[in-house]
């Protein structure tokens, strides 16, 4: 290929085919470099999604094909770096060569798509979801029933023990009661009968240790 032109149809759909792909947010141009002369660092001929950067066909290209064109930047392909446009928006761009039997470039595209509203957005989700100050004191199970609300504060009061139950004593238990009782366990209906059968105690010493933990507290 000698001129861009040689092969128009083929990059005509390359350019419309990428902005289709990645839709309205993606800028995709042609630039024509052998009228770098006249216009300085290539002339437009082809744009899709012009609003992105806000240019059109007769425009021309960029500082970047001044440095190709004048030999100073001799690796050419810019692939996936950020720029930014005169109003401020983001993009990730590329820039991709095209020259003749020589070596020489004859053209250019360049794909650029704006990031600017991803941007925003992952500042909102980052933060939404940044936990560094949250209040992890509160735990809140949600559940269907409140049955499984008390079987819930049953393993909270064994993972605060921290002892199997074939091994707790009785200050082990008492102090598992009265994590229940501070959680409010015993204001669900029949709840006495399950906390007995997970701690082996019966009834009668269920309530005597009642007693005793809830005096400790009004002390």
């Amino acid at each position: 290929m000698e001129h861009i032109n040689d092969e128009m149809e083929f990059l005509t759909s390359m350019v419309k085919g990428i902005a289709k792909q990645f839709g309205n947010n993606c800028e995709v141009v042609l630039l024509d470099l052998t009228q770098h002369e006249k216009y300085g660092s290539g002339l437009i001929v082809l744009i899709e999604n012009g609003h992105v950067t806000g240019r059109k066909v007769g425009d021309t290209g960029t500082n970047l094909g001044l440095e190709v064109l004048r030999g100073t930047d001799r690796e050419g392909d810019k692939h996936n770096y950020l720029t930014k446009t005169k109003d401020g928006r983001m993009l990730r761009s590329t820039t991709m060569y095209i020259r003749n039997s020589k070596g020489r470039p004859i053209g250019c595209i360049c794909i650029n798509y704006d990031i600017t509203s991803l941007m925003v957005a992952e500042s909102a989700i980052k933060e939404f979801t940044d936990l560094s100050n949250v209040n992890t004191d509160v735990k809140e199970v949600f559940v269907n029933n409140v049955n499984d609300v008390l079987a819930v504060l049953i393993q909270e009061a064994q993972n605060h023990i921290g002892t199997p139950v074939a091994l707790m004593s009785k200050e082990d238990k008492m102090k598992g009661i009265k994590y229940l009782d501070e959680k409010g366990a015993f204001l669900i209906q029949k709840s006495g009968d399950k906390i007995c059968d997970y701690f082996n105690i019966s009834k009668y010493t269920l309530y005597n240790y009642l007693d005793v933990v809830r005096s400790e507290q009004k002390a």
